[in-house]
């Protein structure tokens, strides 16, 4: 199980990151893996910034950013989490899947996400549903049901500790259903790969579809 963690926190420490760190926590415990067996990698996109610019400017990803887009291309499993400002995901968060976007159009197809934001009040947490799904539904990746927000008065309270395992759950079970429907036709990513009746592209014709679906005789 390869994890990797995409955090947006601006701070040393930070509010989000110590989210994206229970997050991780969690969903290893709920893969029901050793803790050894599970590899866990952390992006911090504040370390990212001036390549993340650059890469706007000259279309090409610098060493460390490239590296960090390798690394989310290739994972089992995405946890993201950034701050909230004006009332939506943080500029350097959006600008990460962006130039993401630039170097490979494809590379969260498929992929399992768990979303997570932090804010200093719970008036934000919608952020979840209007700002962040729609942008990750957008890149093609599949979203577990339930986000994450945590404001300042949840560190503590016994509710985020609940969202957080129920999250964390949501994403281990989908990567490892996803493994398992994937078969032998499905290339990891999620990305097709040989599938009876379908042409070059892995398209099969929606007549086949149908036709699949008629009952025999």
């Amino acid at each position: 199980m390869k994890l990797v963690v995409v955090s947006a926190g601006l701070g040393v420490p930070s509010s989000t990151r110590l989210l994206a760190d229970r997050l991780a926590a969690a969903t290893v415990a709920a893969a029901g893996a050793p803790p050894a067996s599970a590899e866990v990698q952390v992006v911090e996109v504040r370390d990212l910034a001036v390549e993340i610019a650059h890469t706007f400017t000259n279309g090409f990803p610098g060493r460390k950013l490239s590296a960090a887009f390798e690394s989310v291309a290739a994972a089992d499993g995405l946890i993201v989490v950034t701050p909230v400002f004006s009332a939506s995901y943080s500029g350097l968060f959006k600008s990460f899947f962006d130039a993401l976007g630039v170097t490979d159009a494809d590379a969260l197809a498929g992929k399992p996400v768990l979303m997570g934001a932090t804010g200093g009040t719970a008036r934000h947490s919608l952020v979840l549903e209007h700002a962040m799904r729609p942008l990750f539904a957008y890149l093609k990746a599949v979203v577990v049901p339930t986000g994450v927000y945590a404001a300042s008065e949840d560190w503590g309270a016994g509710g985020l500790d609940g969202r957080i395992e129920r999250a964390a759950g949501e994403l281990a079970a989908l990567g490892a259903g996803l493994s398992t429907a994937a078969g032998p036709g499905v290339e990891r990513g999620g990305k097709p790969g040989v599938t009876p009746g379908a042409d070059a592209d892995g398209i099969v014709p929606f007549e086949e579809r149908l036709a699949a679906l008629r009952p025999a005789g």
